[in-house]
C-alpha cells in the first residue's frame, strides 16, 4: 500500500492535482452561485449549512495530499509550501470556529470559509497556470490578452444578480466597471456605496488588485510558488514582461514585487483602520473592509471608494490623517517597483555599514551608483511634480474649494492630496464642479503626465515627459546629444519618448472627437477632461460619467484599456517584427 502511495505521489502527482482541481472547481462554482446568483432564501439556507462541510472536506483532502506528497518524496519541497500554508489557514479557522473563546470570535464569520474554499481552487488552478510552454504568443500579446481575459471575467461576475443591490448591471455598465477596475482608473457609472453589495465590492477590489499588479505577475508568482519551478521559456517571457534584463533573477524580482505590494497595502490598511472613527461603521467587519478596500485602491492608484460621494464624504474630506495615509500609499504605488527595490538596497547597505561601524569598528564601504540612474531621474521628477502640483493647487484654489477647510494645515494637506492625486490616483476630497478653470487645465496636464514607469500609475509617465522636455532644452542649446546626471540618454529612448507623446495625443484626439458625436449635449471641457482621465487611468471626472450614453461608455472603456496597456504596446503586439537588415542608407537632414 505504501509503495502504491509513493508511486502515485512521486510519478503520478499531476493526476492527483487534476482530480483535486476538478473537486475544488465544483466547490468554487457552487460557492460563486450561492454568493452571486442565488436569490432564493430556502436554497440559500441549504448552501449556508453545507459550506462548513465543504470547508472541512477540502481541509481533509489538502492535509492528505500535502502529507502524502511529503511522505512520498521524503522531504519538503518548494511546491509543498503552498499546501502547508493552506493547511495552517484551515486549521486556524477550524480552531476559531470550534472554540468558545471570544478572542476567536471574528474567525467565526462565514467569509473565512468562503475565502478558504476559493483559496483551494486558486491553489490548484495555479498548479496548472504555467501553461505558456504550449503557446507561442509574443509576450506582449500575452500581456494584452491577460487584461482582456480579466476584464471579461470581471464583467461576468459584476453582472451576477447579487453583485448589485436590487438590480442587475447590464453588460455595458458591467464592462465599464470591470475595465475601470482592471485598468485601475476609478471612473464609475454607478454609486459603489449603494449600488454594489458586499460581494460586488469584493469582486471590484480583487479586480483592482489583479489589474494593479498585472494578472501575469499574479499568475507567475502563484504558479511558481505552488508548482516549485519555472521553465527557461517562462523566465525569458517574464523577464520581457517585467522589463528585467537578468533572466536568472526574474523569479526573485517577481517575489519582491508581490511582497512589496502586499506589505505596503497591509501597513496602509492598518493606518487607515485607526485613522477612522469606529462610530462611522455599522460593524467591525465593515470597518476592516473599508480599510482593506481603500488600502488596495490607493496603492494601486485606482481611486475607487466605498464611501458615499467617495473621499468627498464629510466624514473623510476633513480627516487629514486619512488623507496623508492614502496620499503616501498612492505616491509609493506611483513610484514604481524598480525604484522601491533600488531604494531598499541603498538603505539596507547603509544600515549594515552603520551597524558594522558601531559594533565592529569597520570602515564604511562605498559603492558607486547604488541608486541607479533611472531611480535618480524618477525620484527628482516625481518630487518636482509633487511640489508643483501641491503649490499650484494651493494658490489657485485657496479662495475657492480650499476655502471650506478652516485651518492652514487642512488647506495644505488637501492641496497635497489633490495635487498628487491628479496625476493618476483619482481620489477627490474637493468639489470638482467648484474648481477654477486654470485648475482644471492644470489637472488635465498632471493626469496626462501620470506616474512613473513600472508602477501602478497611468499617463505617459514622468520619465517620458522629462526626456522629451530636456531634449527640447538640449536642442535649444545647440546640442545634438541629451545628457542628464553625467550620463548620455540613448537616441532610442528619446525616439520612444517622442513616439509615446505623439500616440497619446492621437488617442486623446480620436477619443474626444468620438465623444463629441455620441454626447452632443455635453460641454467640450467636460468631454476633454473625461477623455484625459480615462486615457491616463486617473479616474477624476467633472460629473458626466454616469450620464454617458452606451456608445459613450464604450468609447471611454476603450480609452481606459488603451491607456492602461499603452498604444505603443498594442502596436508592438499587432505589427509583425520585420527584423533588422545589414544595410544602411545615406543619411539626410530634414528641414524643420
Amino acid at each position: 500500500m505504501f509503495s502504491n502511495i509513493k508511486y502515485i505521489f512521486k510519478y503520478r502527482e499531476k493526476a492527483v492535482d487534476r482530480a483535486m482541481l476538478y473537486v475544488s472547481s465544483a466547490c468554487a462554482v457552487a460557492l460563486l452561485f450561492h454568493l452571486g446568483y442565488n436569490t432564493d432564501k430556502a436554497t440559500a439556507k441549504y448552501f449556508e449549512a453545507a459550506m462548513p462541510w465543504v470547508f472541512y472536506g477540502l481541509l481533509m483532502l489538502s492535509v492528505a495530499r500535502t502529507g502524502l506528497s511529503i511522505f512520498a518524496n521524503r522531504r519538503v519541497m518548494l511546491s509543498h509550501y503552498g499546501g502547508i500554508t493552506l493547511v495552517i489557514y484551515f486549521v486556524l479557522i477550524s480552531i476559531g470556529r470550534s472554540t468558545g473563546n471570544d478572542f476567536f470570535d471574528f474567525l467565526r464569520q462565514p467569509e473565512w470559509l468562503h475565502l478558504g474554499i476559493f483559496a483551494v481552487f486558486l491553489t490548484d488552478l495555479s498548479k496548472s497556470s504555467l501553461f505558456f510552454d504550449n503557446f507561442y504568443f509574443n509576450p506582449t500579446i500575452l500581456f494584452v490578452i491577460s487584461f482582456l481575459v480579466l476584464i471579461f471575467i470581471g464583467t461576468l461576475l459584476l453582472m451576477l444578480p447579487r453583485a448589485s443591490d436590487g438590480f442587475s448591471l447590464n453588460f455595458v455598465d458591467a464592462l465599464f466597471m470591470a475595465t475601470s477596475a482592471v485598468c485601475i482608473t476609478g471612473l464609475s457609472v454607478i454609486d459603489l456605496s449603494t449600488d454594489l453589495t458586499l460581494f460586488g465590492q469584493t469582486v471590484l477590489m480583487m479586480l483592482i488588485q489583479a489589474g494593479g499588479l498585472g494578472i501575469m505577475t499574479f499568475t507567475g508568482f502563484f504558479g511558481y510558488f505552488f508548482t516549485g519551478g519555472f521553465s527557461y521559456k517562462n523566465q525569458l517571457m517574464y523577464s520581457e514582461i517585467l522589463g528585467h534584463n537578468k533572466v536568472g533573477s526574474v523569479i526573485n524580482t517577481l517575489f519582491k514585487i508581490v511582497f512589496i505590494t502586499l506589505f505596503f497595502e497591509a501597513i496602509g490598511g492598518v493606518l487607515i483602520y485607526f485613522s477612522m472613527d469606529a462610530s462611522n461603521f455599522a460593524s467591525n467587519g465593515e470597518h476592516l473592509f473599508f480599510a482593506a478596500f481603500h488600502a488596495i485602491s490607493a496603492f494601486c492608484n485606482a481611486g475607487f471608494s466605498t464611501a458615499s460621494d467617495g473621499m468627498h464624504n464629510p466624514a473623510l474630506r476633513f480627516n487629514y490623517n486619512l488623507q496623508l495615509v492614502i496620499s503616501i500609499l498612492f505616491i509609493l504605488g506611483g513610484f514604481g517597483f524598480a525604484i522601491v527595490l533600488n531604494t531598499y538596497v541603498f538603505v539596507k547597505r547603509w544600515i549594515i555599514n552603520i551597524f558594522k561601524r558601531i559594533f565592529f569598528g569597520k570602515s564604511f564601504i562605498y559603492r558607486a551608483w547604488v541608486i541607479s540612474f533611472n531611480s535618480r531621474l524618477i525620484a527628482w521628477i516625481t518630487l518636482i511634480f509633487i511640489v508643483f502640483g501641491t503649490v499650484t493647487t494651493f494658490f489657485l484654489e485657496r479662495d475657492h474649494v480650499l476655502a471650506a477647510h478652516p485651518t492652514l494645515w487642512g488647506k495644505w494637506v488637501t492641496a497635497l492630496f489633490t495635487g498628487t492625486s491628479s496625476r493618476t490616483a483619482g481620489f477627490n476630497v474637493i468639489d470638482m464642479d467648484g474648481l477654477a478653470f486654470p485648475t482644471i487645465m492644470l489637472t488635465m496636464f498632471l493626469m496626462w503626465i501620470g506616474g512613473s514607469p513600472g508602477s501602478t500609475a497611468g499617463g505617459i509617465k514622468t520619465t517620458t515627459f522629462a526626456v522629451a522636455f530636456l531634449n527640447i532644452i538640449s536642442l535649444a542649446k545647440g546640442k545634438d546629444r541629451l545628457e542628464i546626471f553625467k550620463r548620455e540618454i540613448s537616441p532610442g529612448s528619446v525616439n520612444k519618448a517622442s513616439a509615446i507623446i505623439m500616440l497619446s495625443l492621437l488617442a486623446l484626439g480620436v477619443s474626444i472627437l468620438a465623444l463629441t458625436f455620441t454626447e452632443p449635449d455635453k460641454d467640450l471641457k467636460d468631454i476633454a477632461f473625461e477623455c484625459f482621465s480615462a486615457y491616463a487611468t486617473c479616474g477624476l471626472s467633472l460629473g458626466i460619467t454616469p450620464e454617458l450614453s452606451d456608445a459613450g461608455k464604450i468609447i471611454i472603456t476603450t480609452t481606459m484599456f488603451i491607456g492602461r496597456v499603452g498604444l505603443l504596446t498594442l502596436l508592438v503586439a499587432l505589427i509583425k517584427n520585420t527584423g533588422t537588415r545589414n544595410l544602411t542608407y545615406p543619411k539626410e537632414e530634414i528641414l524643420f
